[in-house]
């Protein structure tokens, strides 16, 4: 069954209070919530970490689809959940799609759950 998330503003570094620094308004709650869901799937983490790894900071579709055992078609999936969830930015190049972490997106999700 498919769950269907909403597109989220790109993560500012002033994004979310931590978790445990006070009480979290529900607009920040949200907020952590889908992006926290969106990396709920070892494929979708491991998408990211292989992307965070290549030299350039960049992967193409192209090249993500042949590190994992997933058909193009659910790598494309995973890669739109983590756009949308403000993870990850896409740029097309002709045909193919390029995909790079948003700067800031990871350090502001370990800051939220700091204590």
């Amino acid at each position: 069954m498919a769950t269907e998330l909403t597109v989220l503003e790109p993560v500012s570094t002033s994004c979310c209070s931590p978790v445990t620094g006070g009480v979290l308004s529900d607009a920040e709650a949200t907020s952590l919530a889908a992006r926290f869901k969106a990396m709920g799937d070892p494929s979708r983490l491991r998408l990211l970490s292989l992307i965070a790894a290549t030299e350039t900071g960049e992967a193409c579709v192209c090249d993500l689809n042949e590190s994992l055992d997933l058909s193009q078609g659910t790598v494309s999936h995973h890669l739109g959940i983590l756009v949308k969830a403000g993870l990850l930015t896409r740029t097309k190049r002709g045909q193919w799609s390029f995909y790079a972490l948003v700067p800031g997106a990871m350090a502001t999700l370990a800051r939220a759950l700091d204590a």
